[in-house]
């Protein structure tokens, strides 16, 4: 059984898909979020939750307190589910579920003021190249000061990186790896853009 790790649906439980998606195990939710807590990318945020599947980060992130939500699924079944879990917490005005393929999503216009967090949890079978295209294009919508998360396998190779983004420590729970990532600072003495 899934359920909200902390904060305002804490212990609520979550429905997931039948099959075809792997849910972040609540030790690694409890990891991230602390992480991302320490950072101070939750509350207030506007966050995007790419590969959904059951919504399980993207609704761990509303009930601590981010302020926007935006589940990203294209599994009909998945995004039905995700829907359901937002009905069931009453998060309708909060939460946004888009049943598209992420990086068609992240094709289109970025949010204005951008994204605080995201959130990319793909299937661990996603061809590298794929997923450092998403990457790349994710790092466009992310604000500032935001942070892009990437769960990966343990076992597998880390991606390459866009230019763009730098990486904070990465964080191995287990079989997974989370890596966190931040917007490049202009180098020293460079002009700020």
């Amino acid at each position: 059984m899934t359920r909200i790790v902390a904060g305002r649906f804490g212990g609520r439980a979550l429905a997931v898909p039948p099959k075809g998606t792997r849910p972040t195990s609540e030790r690694v939710r409890e990891a991230l979020f602390s992480r991302l807590d320490h950072l101070g990318v939750v509350r207030g945020a506007v966050v995007i939750d790419g590969y959904a599947g059951s919504g399980a980060l993207g609704l761990e992130a509303a009930s601590r307190g981010a302020r926007k939500v935006v589940l990203i699924e294209k599994n009909a079944k998945a995004a039905a589910v995700c829907r359901q879990n937002v009905r069931s917490l009453g998060l309708g005005a909060q939460v946004e579920v888009v049943a598209a393929d992420v990086a068609a999503y992240f094709a289109t216009a970025p949010l204005t003021g951008g994204a605080d967090l995201i959130l990319l949890d793909p299937p661990y079978d996603i061809p590298t190249q794929t997923l450092e295209a998403v990457v790349s294009a994710a790092a466009a919508w992310l604000a500032p000061d935001g942070v892009l998360v990437v769960e990966r396998a343990a076992r597998g190779q880390a991606p390459t990186w866009p230019e763009s983004l730098e990486e904070l420590p990465a964080k191995k729970y287990g079989d997974t790896q989370v890596h966190f990532l931040q917007p490049r600072l202009p180098e020293s003495g460079a002009e700020p853009r």
